[in-house]
């Protein structure tokens, strides 16, 4: 979320962002929108038994909650008079909208970017899809996405969902974009984001070699790693040369050190200092030196 010097600017006041965007990417997208002091409605299917149809809502009602904060809310039924009905007030006065669906499900709607371009040119549309193009109509999720773009290294699950927040961001800067393309051509413009190609852009650091298997930030430099501690561990980032130095010097070695982060015996003896010293003393160190160290508590502790 904003900082609070942050969410003192508005560039998106006096704007409304229209959604019809379920699960995560679309309604977080729209959350960073509002952050950005937009009119934020979203327009929902009618739920079976009362309250909200998005699936979000049922698996993870806390992150719904929070996603749809400040938030106006509607429901209607898009394959009914009343339901188009209801949304053609809203595109009327709209500014931006966001989709999820498939192509192919915008068109039976009526929802597709020529119908909708003709009837408000002023208009635009963010398109979340999966894959980009003639690829948009394949199924896939941010768990295949991330396999694709080589973020999934082992068989555990990542720590979080990198291609749909990834993709909420590249779909708030295109809410953005839109509205810069309008206020120069006066039109409208569709802007497609793909859930795949953010998965793929976050990916570029272990695509260059920064974060494989060997790389400076892959676990070759012995200021750019995870320690076992007493208690512990700690996430050392020690990387540019001048907290480099200072990490050596906390740790009694000499000068040399320094200047020889991937020499094994460097990871050696950085490793054997931290293993012999607790969180609070790491912390202690960290902030007398003025190391980048972040402790974990309650980890695995070292053997």
């Amino acid at each position: 979320m904003p900082s609070p010097a942050a969410s003192s600017f508005s560039p998106l006041a006096g704007t409304r962002v229209l959604s019809l965007a379920l699960n995560l990417p679309g309604p977080a997208a729209l959350m960073r929108c509002h952050a950005m002091g937009a009119q934020c409605v979203k327009f929902e299917p009618l739920a079976a038994k009362g309250g909200s149809a998005d699936p979000m809502r049922v698996y993870a009602p806390e992150a719904y909650d929070a996603m749809h904060a400040g938030v106006s809310l509607l429901q209607g039924d898009l394959k009914t008079d009343e339901g188009q009905a209801l949304l053609q007030i809203e595109l009327a006065c709209a500014d931006v909208l966001i989709t999820s669906f498939r192509p192919s499900a915008l068109r039976k709607l009526g929802l597709d970017w020529e119908a909708l371009h003709a009837r408000y040119p002023r208009l635009s549309m963010v398109a979340i899809v999966g894959a980009p193009g003639a690829q948009a109509e394949a199924p896939g999720h941010d768990l295949s996405y991330m396999a694709e773009s080589g973020l999934v290294t082992g068989a555990e699950l990542p720590p979080t969902l990198y291609a749909d927040m990834g993709g909420s961001l590249m779909a708030s800067e295109a809410v953005l974009q839109a509205l810069l393309h309008r206020a120069t051509h006066g039109s409208g413009v569709r802007i497609e984001v793909a859930l795949s190609e953010a998965a793929h852009y976050l990916a570029l650091p272990r695509h260059w070699g920064l974060t494989a298997p060997g790389g400076t930030v892959g676990g070759a430099h012995a200021g750019y790693r995870v320690y076992p501690c007493r208690d512990g561990r700690v996430a050392l980032a020690a990387l540019e040369p001048h907290f480099a130095q200072r990490l050596c010097a906390a740790a009694g070695l000499d000068a040399d050190a320094a200047q020889s982060m991937f020499r094994s015996s460097t990871h050696a003896a950085i490793a054997a200092f931290v293993r012999d010293q607790d969180c609070a003393a790491l912390e202690a160190m960290a902030l007398a030196h003025d190391v980048p160290l972040h402790a974990m508590r309650n980890a695995t502790p070292a053997a």
